[in-house]
Parts: C-alpha cells; structure tokens; sequence
C-alpha cells in the first residue's frame, strides 16, 4: 500500500472527543496514530459521523479542525485543516491561563502567603 501521508505519524492510544455539528453534539473516539497533518480514529460505530468534524484531543490541549479522507468499518483516517496550525486560539488560551497560574503561585510565595 502506497503511503501518501506528508509526515509520520505516531502511534498512540488518546482518548478523543468529535464535535459532529454545530448545535454542539460529540462522539466519543480513540486516536490510533496522529500527526501534524492527520489521524485515525476508531469510533464505538462511525455511523452518522459526517465528513467534517473537530477532533479534539485533551492530552495533546487541542482541537483540530478535521475531514474524514477514508471510512474503514468504525475507524476514519482524518486530514487536520489548515486552521489545525500553531494558530489554534484554543491552544495559546490554555498556555496563557497556565502562566497565570504559575505567576500567581510564585507571588503568594514572595509574598508570603504560600
């Protein structure tokens, strides 16, 4: 089978969240391999999962934009949109409230309140 993937991709086991529409409905998933530029995903039944949903992965602290490239039985390989990139106001948000937090923390403790 001829490899067409831009990047490897990693073999993993994540627990995984589809948003399928707009009105905020998900589906429970596992993440079988992921890259920069995809995944494959094994739902409980991939029926009614349409082509395009958001992947988000909480141990990778992100959502990818995704579109289903290929359908095997439960398992869908996802290609990650462009709006998958560094950009993700999701993921800085979530770097940014860390920081906050650590900055909080090292000022109770200068001041003497830890």
């Amino acid at each position: 089978m001829d490899d067409r993937r831009k990047s490897r991709r990693d073999k993993v086991v994540y627990g995984g969240v589809a948003a399928i529409n707009a009105r905020g409905a998900t589906r429970n998933c596992v993440v079988r391999n992921i890259s920069d530029d995809g995944a494959t995903v094994e739902f409980g039944s991939a029926a009614g999962v349409p082509d395009q949903i958001a992947l988000t992965v909480a141990r990778k602290a992100r959502t990818y934009p995704s579109k289903i490239v290929w359908r095997r039985g439960d398992t869908v390989g996802l290609a990650f949109s462009a709006a998958a990139d560094g950009s993700d106001l999701g993921e800085r948000l979530r770097k940014s409230e860390r920081k906050k937090r650590e900055l909080q923390r090292k000022i109770k403790v200068l001041l003497g309140e830890a």
